[in-house]
């Protein structure tokens, strides 16, 4: 008889365990992180859902960005969302025009009653993602800025300062010859993401306007203005430098040819993400690789002026219960904590989202221990952000990206010269404005 009633107690408590771990709110978060940047997301939810008793996260990967937000568009319109959603930056434009299917952060956060203060995120990254009212419309999570990586062996067989990274263009042609004449290497430099990097960078580094109306952020009506003096400039240099090897082309998009031209020492010098560095770091097995800013024109009044980001943010949609949108803010709020995103900063060289993660990475010596690491924090904080500087905000910004991408590949074949190719870039892209314009008005 006890026999019996023990094991009817083990039963009871094994129901209630199941019924417990059923009453757990569950979340859906698609996002676009493959490989080892995936990996340790799914670790932070992991983290997350052994945390607390009440909520569930379940990520799922969906591909590449324009993929992630694509599917998640389709879902929407059949009512099969996510709560969570990653979107880069440039689908920031796109987001907000989506009337109805979105719940701003700032919102969320309110009506779920957490602790939520946007003014300890960087000005850098949050700026990026408010209206014009300086509510948080998406949760930061990734966001990243181009850096300069460079060789230090390499530096060290021309005859160059290993602990010296170039800080201007000027410099970075002076050294790419010496690297070429020593046989150091063959190449001076390549770049992943010339739209991202070697034009919008490249534009805001300069402190030159991308585009009109603030860079989109004040309306539909913008217009692109990545025709001027400085970019038109920066591209006639880059088509000779290619013919005179000192650049080497990474391809369209983000440039997927150009990692491999720098891990296997062909080209001494790589601008890409900062969020690069974890990957950097473990395929660069034979040689030290140091960090610089990017590099810039030091005849244009006003530079360098501070990067912008990249990466991306997580939005959530609407049609969903007030336990699920609990979920979401409480989730919000662990993965902003510091120890969360000093891990995760720490870990893939995106940038440390608030204040109080950089600092507790000084705090923890990590900058200390791995110099160079916080160049992309400096860069993007070098100057207070201007109407130039703070980012841009056009629709069609994915379709936009392509259009460059044509125009260089244009340029370097010799179709055109670099004023033709970026008429075109802001005769194509504006069309594609306006389309977005008419169909979200």
């Amino acid at each position: 008889m006890i026999r019996n009633l023990a094991v009817s107690g083990l039963a009871l408590a094994a129901s209630m365990t199941a019924a417990a771990a059923q009453e757990r709110v569950e979340i859906q978060w698609w996002h676009a992180m493959g490989g080892e940047l995936g990996t340790k997301l799914e670790e932070i939810v992991k983290g997350y859902n052994e945390s607390q008793d009440q909520y569930t996260v379940v990520p799922s990967f969906k591909g590449t960005y324009p993929e992630t937000m694509t599917a998640a568009i389709a879902a929407f319109r059949a009512n099969e969302q996510p709560t969570i959603v990653q979107v880069f930056e440039v689908g920031t434009g796109t987001m907000m025009a989506a009337k109805g299917a979105i719940y701003p952060v700032y919102q969320l956060m309110q009506d779920a009653g957490e602790d939520f203060d946007p003014s300890s995120f960087l000005s850098a990254v949050v700026g990026y993602y408010t209206d014009t009212e300086g509510n948080m419309l998406s949760m930061p999570f990734n966001s990243s800025t181009p850096i300069l990586y460079y060789n230090k062996d390499v530096f060290e067989k021309a005859g160059l300062d290993r602990e010296t990274p170039p800080t201007t263009w000027a410099e970075v042609v002076d050294f790419s010859q010496k690297i070429m004449e020593s046989g150091a290497a063959p190449c001076g430099f390549t770049t992943g993401w010339i739209s991202w990097v070697q034009l919008e960078n490249l534009s805001a580094w300069h402190n030159q306007p991308i585009g009109t109306l603030e860079n989109g952020f004040g309306g539909l009506e913008a217009e692109l203005t990545v025709n001027g003096p400085v970019q038109v400039q920066h591209w006639t240099n880059l088509a000779q430098w290619q013919k005179d090897g000192i650049f080497q082309y990474g391809g369209p998009g983000g440039g997927n040819d150009a990692p491999p031209k720098f891990y296997a020492q062909e080209c001494a010098m790589y601008m890409n993400s900062s969020a690069s560095r974890a990957g950097v770091v473990a395929n660069a097995q034979d040689f030290e690789v140091g960090y610089g800013m990017l590099p810039y024109y030091d005849d244009v009044e006003g530079a360098p002026q501070n990067s912008i980001i990249g990466g991306a943010t997580l939005w959530v949609l609407q049609g969903h219960d007030e336990e699920e949108y609990k979920a979401a803010a409480d989730f919000f709020t662990y993965l902003s904590s510091p120890e969360v995103q000093a891990d995760w900063h720490q870990f893939s060289g995106y940038l440390p989202i608030t204040q109080a993660a950089y600092d507790l990475s000084t705090e923890q010596g990590f900058y200390d221990q791995n110099p160079g690491t916080d160049v992309s924090i400096k860069q993007i904080t070098l100057n207070p952000p201007t109407e130039n500087s703070k980012g841009l905000r056009f629709g069609n910004y994915v379709q936009i990206r392509t259009v460059i991408d044509e125009e260089f590949q244009a340029l370097l074949a010799g179709q055109k010269h670099a004023q033709g190719a970026l008429d075109a870039v802001v005769e194509r892209g504006n069309a594609l404005i306006r389309e977005f314009e008419a169909a979200n008005k």
